[in-house]
């Protein structure tokens, strides 16, 4: 549930360039947020995320697409069809736009894990989106 916190300080940071409003035991980096001119009414957000041990994210949905490296630790992460699979550092993934991320959570319960995630979507669109089951 923390990990609620954290993508809606992303959420947040995508409509404003304000401070982030998450739960202080998150750790969310916003490293650039800026428009693109190859790609007109699109914007390219770099975010790095810190999972604490044992720490999972909310199943939700990107309107825009993803593309996750771990940058430390292993992450669990599952899409809507697929099996979950457990990355480890330097692995990566992506995720198309609309796609259902039912499981992304820390694979460890002693050890932290980084993400560094890759985004590109429309200025109005959300970073991410709960799902309701």
């Amino acid at each position: 549930m923390k990990a609620l916190h954290l993508f809606t300080a992303v959420i947040a940071l995508s409509m404003s360039a304000a401070a982030l409003a998450h739960d202080p035991s998150e750790k969310v980096t916003v490293l650039q947020d800026q428009m693109l001119k190859n790609a007109p009414g699109k914007k390219a957000m770099m975010i790095e995320v810190d999972y604490k041990p044992g720490q999972s994210s909310i199943a939700h949905k990107h309107d825009g697409t993803a593309m996750a490296y771990v940058l430390e630790g292993e992450v669990i992460s599952q899409v809507k069809g697929e099996q979950p699979i457990t990355y480890k550092k330097g692995q990566f993934w992506y995720e198309p736009a609309g796609s259902e991320h039912l499981v992304s959570k820390n694979a460890s319960n002693s050890k932290p894990a980084k993400l560094l995630v890759f985004m590109v979507l429309a200025p109005d669109e959300q970073v991410l989106i709960p799902l309701k089951n």
